[in-house]
């Protein structure tokens, strides 16, 4: 199968444009050599990188950094850990002086996390809008992390968000697409008008079958870490993951078949072979 899907056209994230409909992190792996592995295996372009994560360098004086190549990859950076709107917009603005410097192409967006309380990860949705609204008059291309709930995707749509990425479940959790009705009317919402408005499923993944539905639902990409690097094995996993983007993609695509409630046969029933006679 060629690189691009038969029928589709590139995802694009206001000024960046790519094959690979899977956005994954470089969080929790056990080793750089094992995420530097899972990256390429995943067939992602896009990588997150936490800007205030706690450990840019490994007990062996190795920076994260290293691991990443940066002419194949685009750096998305992430404001995750950050519980206030004034405190998100600080670590924004210092991943785009950190890729400024490094000369990546990522320097000019921001995956925006504002978490509501460090039990449940939520999103708050107040001071995401709050910093949306902030980091888009800077002139940030804002990818929001947010909850199902398709009035507050509405509402950062309308505050100039690039891409409003609602979760499927709490992060981490691996529950998969807990409210498959709710994503439908985020996307319902989120298009209306504009078709080709990106919505990314971010978090909750467990497995590839989760990348699959959330594809199938008709999403344009989907967003994770934990389900490859938590996987007992988490190379194959990044392998299951990146099939799974391209075959829900492409189901969705094609467009499946209506779901009914009697059995409908596979075979014609007439016309094969001529009725004899009685």
């Amino acid at each position: 199968m060629s690189a691009t899907l038969p029928l589709e056209l590139p995802l694009v994230l206001g000024n960046h444009t790519f094959e690979s409909r899977l956005i994954v992190g470089t969080g929790k792996y056990k080793t750089y050599d094992l995420m530097r592995d899972c990256l390429e295996a995943s067939g992602a372009e896009v990588v997150t990188v936490a800007v205030r994560r706690e450990r840019l360098i490994d007990k062996e004086g190795r920076n994260i950094l290293d691991f990443i190549d940066l002419r194949r990859y685009t750096i998305l950076p992430n404001t995750a850990g950050c519980f206030t709107a004034d405190d998100a917009v600080r670590v924004a603005r210092l991943g785009r002086e950190i890729l400024q410097g490094l000369e990546n192409p990522g320097a000019d967006w921001v995956k925006l996390e504002v978490l509501a309380d460090k039990k449940t990860l939520l999103p708050d949705t107040l001071g995401t809008l709050r910093a949306t609204e902030q980091l888009v008059a800077e002139g940030f291309q804002v990818l929001c992390y947010t909850t199902d709930d398709p009035i507050s995707a509405k509402r950062l749509k309308e505050a100039g968000a690039t891409s409003v990425m609602p979760a499927g479940s709490p992060i981490g959790s691996g529950q998969g697409i807990l409210n498959p009705n709710n994503i439908r009317i985020c996307l319902e919402y989120l298009k209306e008008g504009d078709p080709n408005y990106p919505v990314i499923v971010d978090a909750g993944v467990g497995t590839a079958s989760d990348v699959s539905f959330a594809m199938e639902l008709g999403c344009d990409g989907v967003l994770l870490n934990s389900g490859i690097a938590g996987a007992r094995d988490p190379l194959p996993m990044a392998y299951a993951m990146h099939m799974a983007t391209r075959a829900g993609r492409l189901a969705y695509l094609a467009g499946r078949i209506p779901r009914k409630l009697y059995a409908t046969a596979s075979s014609p029933e007439t016309g094969v072979v001529p009725s004899l006679p009685r």
